[in-house]
């Protein structure tokens, strides 16, 4: 490949490497009172899930500088950077001054910063889709316009056992974060138009989450073409959804992966991102 080129997310994609385009992750911070966890490579995210679990104080998370960014831009003639949902951290905006930094010290270069409007799981097929289009040999142009339409057609659901940091943090109001957990139910929802998170359900017990997300799924009809499931310490879980959709989706590929950091500390332990492709 002539071009340089390279993709760039935050950590909350979970994607560490690419096998045939260069690739860097801008790390995310999570930050309580007693100690500082940066998402990245070194750190033992089931400690940080269990720590959390113990941690009563206020919680937060910090995006990466524009220093960060434009470190993770590197040499590259050509960047295409993907965030988080600007709803949820600042990490997008941060992208989109390191772009113009960047751009203005190299006129010749170039940087599309994506908004995801998500996280996780959705984000890793909007890379994945990059990454094709690349190899394709499509120009920069091309990529910009197909991957905003192709954000379109991808979308995030999510089963969460327990809403605890997401109201340390403020995301959530305490009352709505005690739904979930409270005797035995889930909270299955996705994330909106705007990029915030939308309750849908609340189920009593996993088995009929798993079962309420299958129905979310083909309610959006027939083409399903690809599935990420990202699952906080609860494989057995991710498992159970993905036979449960092999039973009802054909021709779907469907990928399990374990939450790092970031994803980790909203999905927190038990908690299930579904991200989806039709």
């Amino acid at each position: 490949m002539s071009r340089n080129i390279k993709i760039v997310s935050d950590s909350s994609s979970d994607v560490v490497s690419l096998e045939e385009v260069s690739f860097a992750s801008a790390p995310l911070k999570i930050i309580t009172t007693d100690q500082e966890y940066v998402d990245d490579e070194k750190l033992d995210v089931t400690q940080m899930v269990d720590d959390l679990l113990k941690y009563k104080g206020k919680s937060s998370t910090s995006c990466p500088n524009t220093e960060d960014w434009i470190r993770s831009f590197s040499d590259a003639e050509e960047v295409f950077c993907v965030t988080i949902t600007s709803t949820l951290s600042g990490s997008y905006n941060s992208a989109c001054i390191a772009k113009e930094m960047y751009e203005k010290a190299h006129p010749n270069r170039k940087v599309f910063v994506l908004d995801t409007l998500s996280t996780g799981p959705e984000m890793k097929l909007i890379i994945d889709k990059i990454q094709s289009l690349i190899l394709e040999g499509k120009t920069f142009e091309d990529i910009c316009d197909a991957i905003t339409n192709y954000r379109q057609s991808t979308g995030l659901f999510f089963m969460l056992e327990s809403m605890k940091n997401l109201a340390n943090n403020g995301r959530v109001s305490p009352i709505v974060a005690k739904i979930a957990g409270t005797l035995g139910i889930r909270l299955v929802g996705k994330a909106s138009e705007q990029g915030d998170l939308q309750p849908l359900n609340k189920c009593i017990g996993e088995k009929k989450a798993l079962d309420t997300i299958v129905t979310h799924l083909k309610n959006l009809g027939s083409k399903i073409k690809k599935i990420n499931i990202a699952h906080c310490l609860n494989e057995k879980a991710a498992i159970s959804l993905k036979e449960r959709i092999l039973k009802e989706f054909e021709k779907v590929k469907v990928e399990i992966y374990k939450c790092k950091g970031l994803c980790s500390f909203y999905a927190e332990k038990g908690g299930l991102l579904i991200g989806y492709e039709k």
